[in-house]
């Protein structure tokens, strides 16, 4: 299908979020895409280890480790050429199409640890923090993709906020935890406001996804099959996105982000994903 300017999606990536935290959370705006589209939890697929580096691996190019080769948080023999992030399978495909993102996770977006996932957008926010400015760097991604997302003609985008998986690295399921689950939930609540505040919204046919890419135990940390670290969840609304019981997986986002942009998929990309609502229970 040819490119559709007024067709447009984001793609909140929050990271390390227990299914239980989110529904203990005060979460308005995640819970309003939710109550728009859908909201679903499930169990990580066995091909999609509890790390971050395959998990957003699996969200950004539709197909499990088995084949971007990224089982851990180093990506050395990633096949990332073979396998692109979905920024730049929509770049190839329409090069009039603008594509964004911003992480806190330097490999999602930069070159550390043989990265990045995200190869080529046009704009790129990349900031590297400690553990104790993630709750800065968050406040900085927010006010960029809202700055950039409400002002400037971009039509694809990947928006990262990492401090919850942090926090519980550190201190393990705790109020703190809690309330930086409820701080990306208000930063992402940042974006859509500058997004519905664009002149031509109106006009615009907006997406919006949030997913998170794994759990945590109890005492914080991930990487084995603990049922609290192996489970994630997405919420999705916008056209054509299904309200209701939908089941889904990360593999999923990819081809998502395709469908409700108009972009055909190719046989030869070999995504393991479809579009949501396609997948059988």
């Amino acid at each position: 299908m040819a490119f559709s300017p007024s067709r447009r999606i984001v793609v909140f990536g929050v990271d390390g979020v227990r299914t239980d935290t989110l529904a203990a959370a005060r979460t308005p705006r995640i819970d309003a895409i939710a109550a728009d589209g859908f909201h679903v939890a499930f169990e990580l697929n066995d091909l999609a280890p509890t790390v971050s580096g395959p998990g957003w691996s699996n969200v950004a190019t539709g197909v499990w480790a088995d084949k971007h080769n990224i089982d851990g948080n180093i990506f050395a023999d990633h096949r990332l050429a073979d396998y692109p992030d979905f920024l730049t399978r929509l770049r190839t495909a329409w090069p009039e199409i603008r594509t964004y993102a911003a992480a806190d996770w330097p490999p999602l977006v930069g070159p550390d640890c043989e990265g990045p996932v995200f190869a080529n957008p046009h704009r790129v926010l990349r900031l590297e923090a400690s553990s104790h400015d993630y709750d800065s760097t968050g406040a900085d991604i927010a006010l960029d993709a809202a700055r950039t997302l409400g002002e400037g003609d971009y039509h694809a985008a990947f928006v990262y906020f990492g401090e919850p998986d942090e926090i519980c690295h550190h201190e393990g399921v705790t109020p703190n935890y809690l309330a930086a689950v409820e701080r990306a939930d208000a930063r992402i609540g940042q974006v859509l406001d500058a997004i519905r505040a664009r002149p031509g919204y109106a006009a615009e046919e907006w997406t919006f996804v949030v997913v998170t890419d794994h759990g945590h135990i109890d005492t914080g940390g991930h990487g084995g099959r603990d049922p609290w670290e192996a489970r994630a969840w997405i919420a999705a609304s916008g056209p054509g996105i299904p309200t209701g019981e939908v089941t889904a997986e990360h593999a999923d986002i990819a081809p998502s982000v395709f469908a409700a942009l108009g972009l055909d998929v190719e046989a030869e990309w070999g995504l393991e994903g479809v579009p949501f609502g396609q997948r059988k229970a």
